[in-house]
């Protein structure tokens, strides 16, 4: 499978799937759990199957679209069967960065590797996690808790266009877009820093 091919059947019922633009509407189907399948998604967003690299873009973005996440693990789903996946950080990966207006008023939306299209606000938060390096990670919800790591380089741009808020009393550092703010880190923390 050096080419990034598939075997014949690796998901019954994604013929169906094929036919939809965007994702498919996997929140409503609820088909039996049929075990793991070796399929990974790695921290730097790159699908494996069976150990190689899907290559064809498209294919990618059609299992992404059937990408799920329950309760106990994320899942490929289509209307007859579900399969679970490993997931090594995040399941899509964010790209790149478009601004409209600046500070309080900004719109930023997030383009991930799979080429969805997000606009960062309230139902599509933007999340500071801490790193393995003791720096921060950002993440951006991109649908049904299926969240986008977002790319360092990208992550000097949010740092750039951020601004300070209050919030719940307390000043912070974090980015404004689509209405909402997103806290990155208290002042009293990073006063020192910026």
């Amino acid at each position: 499978m050096s080419d990034g091919i598939l075997p014949a059947e690796p998901l019954r019922g994604l013929e169906a799937v094929q036919k939809t633009r965007g994702p498919a509407p996997v929140h409503l189907w609820n088909p039996p759990y049929c075990g793991e399948i070796d399929m990974r998604i790695a921290r730097d967003g790159t699908w494996y199957y069976n150990g190689t690299p899907i290559g064809r873009p498209a294919l990618v973005q059609l299992f992404a679209g059937v990408l799920r996440k329950d309760p106990e693990r994320f899942v490929l789903v289509t209307p007859v069967e579900r399969v679970g996946v490993t997931v090594e950080d995040a399941p899509f990966l964010g790209v790149e960065l478009l601004r409209e207006g600046e500070g309080a008023t900004q719109v930023l939306r997030l383009r991930t590797n799979v080429e969805d299209w997000v606009e960062i606000s309230p139902k599509n938060p933007l999340k500071f996690l801490p790193g393995d390096s003791g720096g921060l990670k950002p993440y951006v919800l991109v649908r049904g808790d299926l969240w986008a790591l977002v790319k360092r380089a990208l992550f000097y741009d949010l740092v750039g266009w951020g601004g300070v808020c209050i919030v719940d009393g307390e000043e912070f550092f974090g980015v404004h877009s689509g209405g909402g703010f997103f806290p990155m880190a208290p002042m009293r923390d990073i006063a020192g820093l910026i």
